[in-house]
């Protein structure tokens, strides 16, 4: 059973880290994504590969096994936010590690609240200003459900709510320069 205080590793390490291909895309999606370490990246590799796995497990079922376990997986993932409704296990095949990245609470608050850039949403994050209903939530890599994702806002007394309304009016507009030909 192991002991409770060493939790397992819950990320493997890509097989040629050295690659300098993988090392340019895994920086980019760091960047994008605001990323902490690739460890970060790492774990939603690892993630993705045992979704895919239940799938492929699901695929090579019976059918009237499949039929009991299919929906439990796509109502699961569809509740989160990855896959429609109506999806199949192809779909499921088919995810890539930027659609887990996205449903992250530090990506949604990027896109919907105006942050500059995913690192300053993570800050937000991490310091306790933002909360879901009436949760605080401060992980960063917190995966957000559909339901969840209309209760997303700053919590009250958030200094967060000052910064961003004084974010788009610090922007002033660049004049017009008169060009003089000589």
């Amino acid at each position: 059973m192991g002991d409770p205080k060493l939790p397992r590793k819950n990320w493997r390490k890509p097989k040629r880290p050295l690659n300098y291909d993988l090392k340019v895309e895994e920086l980019k999606t760091l960047g994008n994504f605001g990323l902490r370490t690739k460890r970060e990246l790492w774990k939603t590799h690892t993630e993705l590969s045992r979704l895919r796995k239940q799938a492929r497990a699901l695929l090579a079922l019976r059918q009237e096994e499949r039929q009991e376990r299919e929906p439990i997986l796509l109502s699961s993932l569809a509740r989160i936010g990855l896959i429609q409704a109506e999806s199949t296990l192809d779909d499921v095949l088919n995810l890539q590690v930027t659609d887990l990245l996205q449903r992250r609470l530090q990506t949604i608050i990027v896109k919907r609240m105006g942050f500059k850039t995913a690192y300053q949403a993570r800050q937000a994050v991490v310091h306790g200003h933002i909360s879901i209903g009436d949760r605080v939530i401060d992980i960063p890599s917190y995966i957000v459900t559909v339901a969840e994702e209309d209760g997303i806002g700053l919590t009250p007394g958030s200094s967060f709510g000052d910064i961003l309304k004084k974010a788009p009016a610090e922007e002033a507009p660049v004049p017009d320069v008169a060009i003089v030909e000589a």
